[in-house]
């Protein structure tokens, strides 16, 4: 994972835990086949991909509570 991507994925998602669940869902989706949100012109891996989509607001979460 490229650390620009991890810093400005923290910018939006500043707690580390969420961070980790949210892009760790979102590369499963597309490790599944999902189309990615963000486009490249270089090969990205899904980590990546997915660390762009979150920086740049492509991707929200809820937190539900018990």
């Amino acid at each position: 994972m490229r650390d620009e991507y991890i810093r400005e994925a923290q910018k939006v998602i500043n707690d580390p835990n969420i961070l980790i669940n949210v892009v760790s869902r979102r590369v499963k989706q597309l490790r599944r086949g999902s189309r990615p949100l963000v486009e490249s012109l270089e090969k990205l891996s899904p980590e990546d991909i997915a660390l762009r989509e979150v920086a740049e607001g492509k991707i929200s979460y809820e937190l539900h509570t018990a």
